[in-house]
């Protein structure tokens, strides 16, 4: 229930309250997509919400910006959607030392996150 309403508030944000600020965002993935990614992908919740608020407060002229994918713990990750057809895949996992990064599938042909 948190995730759909967090969701709906930036799918909002996105379509509309973007153009005010177009092209302001000094990462990629911009700052509201990081979120969504955080909040579709990340188990807990209030890690997404910790972690997006932190990408966010870092969007600034103090900070470089550049590249920067979402970093979620997948130390539980089991893939249990693999039964039957083939899935469409949404996201790629990336391990490292500490956790996982998350990247859009670009090639994706379902909705878009």
């Amino acid at each position: 229930m948190i995730r759909e309403a967090l969701s709906g508030s930036l799918k909002f944000y996105q379509k509309y309250l973007t153009l005010l600020g177009f092209g302001s965002c000094r990462y990629y993935p911009t700052c509201s997509e990081y979120a969504k990614w955080q909040i579709e992908t990340n188990p807990n919740i209030f890690k997404a919400i910790f972690s997006s608020t932190l990408r966010i407060l870092r969007c600034n002229q103090l900070f470089d910006g550049g590249i920067d994918y979402p970093k979620i713990s997948c130390k539980h990750f089991t893939p249990t959607h693999l039964r039957g057809s083939v899935p469409e895949i949404k996201f790629w996992y990336l391990p490292e030392r500490d956790g996982c990064r998350v990247i859009k599938n670009i090639f994706s042909k379902g909705p878009s996150c």
